[in-house]
């Protein structure tokens, strides 16, 4: 059976990351995943990612007895499961988190920063915590939807990120320290290309690394941005796979077809899935899940710039005719021979099944899709049955097309 190696250096990352939560010495931030980590750490915070704990709860399958916690203060089950499930999680007190490294749940935040490139629902969500526990919090609301991004918006968040540098230094006691600050985006633009080279073995076949397996390793490249850790963990598992692209070895002995995932991962049923299509020897090589946290913008001698930039042009944040150039240029790089489309039904921001994209794809370049609904994390909306029947027809009906 394949097995990536640096899994286990990838769970030591990990696990000591959480572990540094317990260090009272150090203050702890909160923040959206694509957000201004690097401007936090560079004033010494531990940073806590609020989503990567909905992810946890979803791929551990705890998220289904918290959600209703959160419904009880009138939370709708049509937003975002990561958030319902982590403040369900917050109420009920329980957290995967305990088991695996001993702690009674997310460190309590001294500062609490978010970036609506997102979704409105981050606001709401920290807001919550920020009411709850008293903290000071932090917005940062770029423009929406945008299609290139301009020099005008880019200042306009520039001149956001540079707002929360006084927060910053009141709440940690430490002057801003330019220096500090672009050495730490310089760390992140080291690791977020090493993360981009280690996805992108995946245009070879046969592929050394499946969406699937994109979605454990990134843990890194989102939690530890701007550190030394996340760089040198993605050099190691790039040495790895780049080895494994030479001696001819990849996930999949034989690769039947070429997937590409769009949207976000179904954590609860992660391996079910991955067996899925290893079985029917279809090889999901790509994702725009994965590829989000690949920020070619990061520039040290523009920090503020730079990373504005960044964090305003992601994916989720584009228009649909952005969104389908992006897409195009992936399925050529990764030679997909079909995509499927996950409508997230709370996550209407990273669905992009919704407004005919997935039409315009096969019918500008010709290449077949379907669509799976589910969920990130609440698998109430999730029919496994139907799911498994849809996808070994559309894997089947692509293998008759390349015969034909």
């Amino acid at each position: 059976m394949y097995k990536i190696q640096s899994t286990k250096l990838m769970k030591e990352v990990m696990g000591n990351y959480f572990l540094g939560m317990k260090d009272p010495s150090k203050k702890i931030a909160w923040c959206t995943s694509v957000g201004p980590a690097e401007l936090l750490r560079s004033f010494g915070f531990e940073v806590h990612f609020p989503e990567n704990h909905g992810a946890l709860l979803g791929a551990t399958r705890t998220a289904g007895d918290l959600i209703p916690e959160a419904g009880k203060l009138g939370y709708s089950n049509d937003i975002c499961s990561y958030l319902t499930a982590d403040i369900g999680s917050y109420l009920k007190k329980e957290t995967p988190l305990k088991e695996h490294y001993g702690l009674n749940g997310p460190p309590k935040p001294d500062l609490i920063v978010y970036n609506t490139n997102q979704c409105r629902e981050v606001q709401d969500w920290f807001s919550y915590f920020s009411r709850e526990l008293n903290c000071p919090i932090f917005g940062i609301n770029p423009p929406r939807h945008v299609d290139e991004v301009t020099r005008e918006e880019i200042d306009d968040v520039a001149s956001q990120f540079k707002q929360l540098i006084p927060l910053c230094e009141k709440v940690t006691g430490t002057k801003f320290d330019i220096d500090r600050f672009k050495e730490t985006l310089k760390l992140s633009a080291e690791a977020t290309e090493l993360w981009k080279k280690v996805l992108y073995t995946a245009t070879k076949t046969p592929a050394p690394i499946s969406f699937f397996d994109a979605t454990i390793h990134m843990g890194p490249i989102v939690v530890l941005r701007g550190t030394t850790v996340a760089k040198d963990y993605y050099s190691v598992l790039l040495k790895e796979l780049e080895e494994n692209v030479k001696s001819g070895i990849g996930f999949l002995e034989k690769e039947q077809c070429r997937l590409y995932w769009d949207g976000m991962p179904i954590w609860g049923k992660l391996r079910p899935l991955s067996e899925l299509f290893s079985q029917n020897n279809a090889a999901v090589v790509a994702s725009t899940y994965c590829n989000s946290w690949i920020f070619d913008a990061f520039d040290e001698r523009h920090p503020f710039e730079s990373s504005a930039q960044a964090y305003t042009e992601i994916f989720i944040n584009r228009s649909e005719e952005a969104k389908q150039r992006l897409l195009s240029d992936l399925i050529h790089l990764f030679r997909i021979d079909g995509i499927i489309f996950h409508d997230a039904k709370t996550c209407a921001n990273n669905s992009n099944s919704r407004f005919g994209l997935p039409q315009r794809i096969t019918e500008s370049l010709g290449i077949p899709h379907m669509v799976i609904e589910g969920d990130l994390c609440d698998l109430r909306f999730y029919s496994e049955g139907q799911s498994i029947t849809k996808i070994e027809t559309f894997i089947e009906q692509l293998e008759i097309a390349k015969v034909s």
